[in-house]
């Protein structure tokens, strides 16, 4: 029978099999759309519009999901789409992690006026509603991925820098680097060789929270059009488009926001399992 341990340990493992394999999935997707998407993403067609999903009556061959109001291929579209939403929670989320953690670790090991600036930093920029700062950033800077991209790094570092920061004064605090700086390590040595190793697996745990994060952002801004051109596909347009033919055609809608789901719900799925298979006293 399964100790309480040995349970969280196969719950996390099992946590991170599911997670990281929709993603795996959802990268392969998005890298070979090109190959694997049975329709152009962009084709409009009025005799096809509204077609539903192949199991259903009235479904044609090669429109696995059906189709929109416009007879473009829901399948395609959501393909094509997971690229956008890739594209920001990877470069987003690696951009936001290293402008944040090293802030954080600067805070945290050094203290003084450095601390002091950046966490007044961090508390003046948290006030700020995230969702109203972001679409305030991409009216002044005009839509575009760019945009998107930008405005998510601009809000969230503060997310980085908080948690960094508490994590770096505890190592700080810690008998090996008292040690390494007995054995005359300068500051900075010490903070890369000694701090920063033992934050990683922090830094880790948040950059895959942050992924979510930057998908469900970038969803909200292509919902109320503020992300890429309104023709590219996006799970957010084509959630805001199923919306308005819901009664008609659900499948517009429904399969967009199950893609959705599964991802943000995948990345913080990831990033709980790798907090458990890193904390210490579950192993």
């Amino acid at each position: 029978m399964l100790d309480g341990r040995s349970l969280v340990k196969r719950t996390a493992g099992l946590r991170l099999w599911l997670s990281a394999g929709w993603i795996a999935a959802l990268v392969i997707g998005a890298v070979f759309a090109p190959w694997i998407a049975p329709q152009d993403p962009l084709m409009q067609d009025l005799f096809t519009s509204r077609l539903p999903p192949f199991w259903m009556d009235g479904a044609e061959p090669g429109y696995w999901l059906g189709t929109d109001s416009l007879g473009r291929d829901v399948l395609s579209r959501i393909l094509y789409g997971g690229r956008v939403a890739l594209i920001v929670a990877l470069i987003a989320g690696t951009a936001t992690a290293l402008i944040g953690a090293t802030l954080g670790l600067i805070a945290g090991y050094f203290r003084g006026w450095a601390d002091m600036v950046i966490s007044r930093l961090v508390d003046i920029w948290m006030a700020f509603p995230p969702v109203l700062f972001a679409i305030l950033l991409i009216a002044v800077m005009g839509t575009g991925l760019t945009s998107v991209v930008v405005a998510i790094i601009v809000i969230d570092w503060t997310r980085f820098a908080r948690v960094v920061r508490a994590e770096a004064m505890a190592q700080g605090a810690m008998d090996y680097v008292a040690s390494a700086q007995v054995a005359g390590r300068g500051r900075m040595s010490t903070l890369l060789t000694e701090i920063l190793p033992n934050v990683l697996s922090t830094i880790a745990v948040l950059l895959t929270l942050e992924m979510g994060i930057a998908v469900i952002v970038e969803a909200i801004l292509s919902f109320v059009n503020l992300s890429v051109s309104t023709d590219d596909p996006t799970w957010g347009g084509m959630i805001a488009e199923g919306r308005l033919s819901i009664h008609q055609a659900w499948w517009v809608l429904v399969f967009p926001l199950v893609a959705l789901f599964l991802t943000v719900l995948s990345f913080s799925q990831l990033g709980e399992g790798l907090k458990d298979r890193f904390d210490p006293v579950l192993n």
